[in-house]
């Protein structure tokens, strides 16, 4: 429960900007902001420390070469090799029921685009909070455990609106702030767009959202040791840098499971499992550790299930409620402009970034990289703008808003049907995909899948979804003319 503060417990602060979320687009927008001169930059951050684990958080991004564009500005694109896999070298395990595995490395789409890495969630925030602590302590203040409880619009005794930022500490100390630029990079339940929302009392900042196959399956994070035994005589182990695809032997919509890895630069850390299923999956009705290891036993016999699962962690996972992947949305409303009526000052600027204003499953890997492409567009204005709020931010929400509904319409579209959910579906998607893979080497303006264009920095995400539509366009042309042609071929077999 959030305590009320009295006034005794209140200390004013003014910074000149202040960022709400402290995961990789709050943290990446200091550093932007730092880099461009500004000083005085506070982080609130709610988790208790920037390496703090949570295993059902422990997702791994796939930062490219559009997520690059922010790590070349702040100098951080050399580090990449040194802490995730890269996709240059992505080797997949596949195990069956039978114990039968094969190996093989997934192909490269194009060799002229960046390399990709694969690094997990905790350790990519680690890197950005140890460049601030490194090189930007006198400009960047980040205060973990602290949360956002209320954003205000106050006047001054001269009749100067100001912006007012309340936050509360785990100590339940209160803290104001009175930012000339506030950032939202507070996630899909954002406080600074809900506060927006009702300052602005129209549909601006009302999160727009669209149907997915994807949106709604359940997800949660069983957590294994580095290294784990692949055999009962442990004479095969688990490599870090590797992905695994273990199939189980249910084949039934409540019980089917894959147990899929991402591959680790560190040999060290925990490996997690992405478990991902329909709501009413069977592995969600297991409530305590011995249920949770006999039914990972049943499904898997090719794997030594208690050697490799601790029962405490089976404990952790029967009771963790995991997550649901949300409807792809976005919010076309990216900033907000205090003015000082009727001189038209601006006394404060409010802007929003990443999952606050485009939030999706994560079907097309673009989470992180849209928003750290959202940071490097900001900084792009605001040199161009020299600064200036007043000219920055409406440009911002004007360049960015299109690209932020383009990326969720490709969420939506691209490829939803990868987890398996409908079998049917899935085939039907997968032969739809080789099928323009296939036409787009040999028709003019029939462009590759969206999938493959994603990873292509050049092309902005609404460049991106035109060239899907035209050629969704063409695609549907081409199957009404196969289609005709072989109910032709089978009438004209009838006479």
């Amino acid at each position: 429960m959030l305590i009320q503060p009295t006034p005794s417990e209140l200390v004013l602060s003014h910074t000149n900007a202040l960022i709400i979320g402290g995961g990789p687009a709050g943290l990446a927008t200091a550093l932007m902001l730092a880099h461009r001169g500004w000083t005085n930059i506070t982080v609130l951050e709610k988790r208790t420390a920037a390496d703090y684990y949570e295993p059902d958080k422990s997702f791994n991004y796939l930062i490219d070469g559009r997520g690059q564009k922010l790590t070349d500005l702040l100098g951080l694109t050399e580090q990449l090799p040194k802490i995730g896999v890269p996709t240059t070298a992505f080797y997949i395990t596949r195990i069956q029921p039978n114990g039968k595995r094969k190996t093989s490395k997934l192909p490269i789409v194009n060799s002229n685009r960046k390399i990709a890495y694969w690094i997990p969630r905790r350790v990519f925030v680690q890197l950005l909070y140890e460049e601030i602590e490194r090189n930007w302590q006198d400009r960047i203040t980040v205060h973990f455990d602290t949360q956002c409880t209320a954003i205000n619009q106050i006047s001054t005794e001269e009749g100067i609106k100001t912006l007012e930022v309340v936050a509360q500490k785990s100590n339940h100390e209160i803290e104001r702030f009175e930012p000339f630029l506030l950032v939202g990079c507070d996630g899909i339940q954002s406080i600074v767009r809900t506060t927006l929302k009702q300052w602005d009392r129209t549909d601006r900042f009302e999160m727009q959202r669209f149907p997915s196959p994807s949106s709604g399956l359940r997800y949660k994070v069983l957590s294994l040791p580095p290294n784990f035994p692949l055999d009962a005589q442990h004479q095969d182990q688990a490599v870090s840098t590797r992905a695994y695809a273990i199939r189980g032997i249910w084949r039934s919509r409540t019980q089917f499971l894959t147990l899929g890895l991402l591959p680790l630069k560190d040999d060290t850390a925990p490996r997690t499992v992405n478990i991902i299923t329909h709501p009413d999956h069977q592995i969600w009705s297991l409530k305590t550790g011995e249920q949770v290891l006999q039914f990972f036993e049943q499904d898997f016999p090719q794997l030594p299930i208690r050697q490799m699962i601790s029962i405490e962690e089976a404990d952790r996972f029967a009771k963790s409620n995991g997550g649901v992947f949300p409807m792809p949305q976005f919010c076309p409303g990216l900033h907000y402009l205090l003015k000082q009526e009727p001189s038209e000052t601006i006394q404060a600027g409010i802007v929003l970034l990443g999952d606050a204003i485009h939030c999706f499953p994560p079907d097309i890997g673009q989470g992180v990289n849209a928003a750290l492409e959202d940071v490097s567009v900001l900084n792009d204005i605001l040199c161009q703008s020299q600064n200036d709020l007043l000219q920055a931010l409406p440009r911002y929400e004007a360049i960015r808003a299109m690209d932020v509904q383009a990326v969720v319409r490709l969420a939506q579209t691209a490829a939803p049907w990868q987890y398996n959910q409908n079998r049917l579906q899935a085939r039907l998607w997968m032969m739809r995909f080789f099928l323009h893979f296939g036409l787009s080497r040999f028709l003019p303006g029939m462009s590759p899948p969206a999938f493959f264009q994603l990873q292509n920095q050049e092309l902005s995400y609404q460049e991106i979804w035109s060239q899907e539509q035209s050629s969704s366009k063409i695609l549907k042309v081409f199957s009404i003319i196969l289609l005709s042609g072989l109910l032709a071929s089978a009438i004209a077999s009838q006479w």
